[in-house]
C-alpha cells in the first residue's frame, strides 16, 4: 500500500538519436515502482521505443514535436549547419515552453524531467535537467568553448537541479564533458543509466568471430555508414548481426547467408546479441557506451562525423584500451579489427554504478 499520494511526473527527452530516450527508461522505472505516474512525451519515434522497451500500457503517451536536428554529409561543414540550424533550435524551445504551460494543466503534472530539452522548465512545476555534457566542445577552440559554456549553464540555471548521467569522480566515464572546474547550481551524479541495467541478462555466450553492427544517430550519417559498411560485412566470413537502426530502412537486394539482417533491435533481442557477439561496431554515443559498460562487451567506436562529443569520447574509451576507435571517413572493416585484436578484456564499469539514480531520483520525488 502506498504511503504517499501518486504524483503524475512528466518525462521528455531530446530527440536526436535514440540515446537520449532508451537512457531515461531506468529512471522511468524506479518512478513507476515507487508509486507514481510517467507521462512520456515525445514524437512518434520515441514513443516507439518507449512501448518497445517498458510495454504499451507503462506510462501514458503524449507527442511532442523534437528538434530534427541533422548533420551535413561533408565533415567539414558540419559544424557549421548546426550553427545555421540554431534558429530553428531555438524555435523549437520556444514552441516546447508554450507546449509546457499547457500541458501542466492538461495532464496536472506534479515534477518535470527534462532530457537535454531546454523550454521544459516551469515556474510552479518542480523540474530538473539531465545532461552528461556540462563542459561543451564545440570543436572551434577553448574561447568559444567557454562562451557556449556561459549560455548553457544559463539555460541549465532555469530548471530546479541538473542531473549528470554519470559518476563524480575522475574514474568517469564522460572525461571532462561532466566534470567541468565548476560545477552548475543544484547538480547531482546519477551515475551511469541503461536500458539494460534493470532487465534480467541472458547469461552471456560469446562468439569471438561474431559481429554485431548497430547504427544510430541523425540522417544522413546513419545511411552513410550503413552504406560503407554493408559491402564491407557482406565479404566477411564470419556470422554477422547488422541492425540498420532506421524503421524506414530498406532491407537489401542480397542478404548473404552469414548475416542477419534487421531494421532495429530493442529489449531483449538486442542484449542477447550484445552479449553473443565477439565485437560491437557502433557509435560513440554517450548512452551506447552506457549500454555496452553493462556488457563489458568489445566494440569498434565510428563516431559520427562533426560531433565533437562523440570525436571526444571515441578517443578517451581508445585511451582507457577497451575500444578501437576510428574515422568513419575510410573505414576498413579488416583493418579496424586487426587493430581491436590488440584490446584488452573488456572490464565495464561495476554494476552498482547503475543503481545510485535510484537515490538522487526518490529524494527528489519527497520534496513534490
Amino acid at each position: 500500500m502506498l504511503n504517499h499520494t501518486p504524483k503524475n511526473i512528466l518525462v521528455a527527452p531530446l530527440d536526436w538519436g535514440a540515446g537520449h530516450t532508451t537512457r531515461c527508461i531506468p529512471l522511468m522505472r524506479h518512478i513507476l515502482d515507487a508509486g507514481h505516474r510517467v507521462i512520456f512525451a515525445g514524437n512518434d519515434r520515441q514513443q516507439a521505443i518507449i512501448n518497445s522497451e517498458m510495454g504499451d500500457d507503462a506510462v501514458t503517451m503524449v507527442h511532442l514535436e523534437g528538434y530534427n536536428i541533422t548533420y551535413s554529409p561533408l565533415n567539414r561543414i558540419a559544424q557549421a549547419g548546426l550553427l545555421l540550424q540554431a534558429p530553428s533550435v531555438m524555435a523549437a524551445i520556444r514552441n516546447e515552453q508554450q507546449w509546457l504551460r499547457a500541458a501542466v494543466k492538461q495532464y496536472q503534472i506534479d515534477g518535470i524531467v527534462s532530457d537535454n530539452r531546454y523550454g521544459l522548465y516551469h515556474s510552479s512545476v518542480p523540474s530538473v535537467i539531465i545532461t552528461h555534457q556540462l563542459r561543451v566542445l564545440s570543436g572551434m577552440g577553448r574561447l568559444p568553448d567557454n562562451i557556449v559554456q556561459r549560455l548553457h549553464y544559463r539555460w541549465l540555471s532555469r530548471f530546479g537541479a541538473v542531473w549528470v548521467p554519470d559518476m563524480p569522480g575522475a574514474d568517469n566515464l564522460a572525461g571532462q564533458l561532466s566534470r567541468p572546474a565548476v560545477l552548475p547550481p543544484g547538480t547531482h551524479y546519477l551515475g551511469l543509466l541503461s536500458r539494460f541495467s534493470g532487465m534480467v541478462l541472458p547469461e552471456k555466450d560469446t562468439d569471438p568471430d561474431r559481429l554485431l553492427v548497430l547504427l544510430s544517430g541523425p540522417e544522413p550519417q546513419r545511411t552513410i555508414l550503413s552504406q560503407i559498411l554493408w559491402p564491407q560485412v557482406a565479404a566477411y566470413h564470419g556470422p554477422v548481426v547488422f541492425a540498420e537502426g532506421s524503421d524506414s530502412a530498406a532491407a537489401p537486394a542480397v542478404i548473404p547467408p552469414h548475416v542477419c539482417w534487421h531494421k532495429r533491435l530493442s529489449g531483449t533481442a538486442l542484449a542477447t546479441e550484445i552479449s553473443c557477439a565477439g565485437m560491437v561496431i557502433c557509435r560513440s554515443g554517450y548512452s551506447t557506451l552506457m549500454d555496452l559498460g553493462v556488457f563489458d562487451a568489445r566494440a569498434i567506436l565510428i563516431p559520427t562525423p562533426g560531433q565533437t562529443e562523440q570525436e571526444y569520447l571515441g578517443r578517451i574509451m581508445q585511451q582507457q584500451g577497451h575500444y578501437y576507435c576510428t574515422p568513419q571517413s575510410g573505414f576498413s572493416l579488416e583493418q579496424s579489427l586487426k587493430k581491436a585484436q590488440g584490446l584488452k578484456d573488456a572490464s565495464g564499469p561495476e554494476r552498482r554504478v547503475f543503481d545510485i539514480h535510484k537515490e538522487v531520483v526518490s529524494q527528489w520525488l519527497t520534496t513534490l
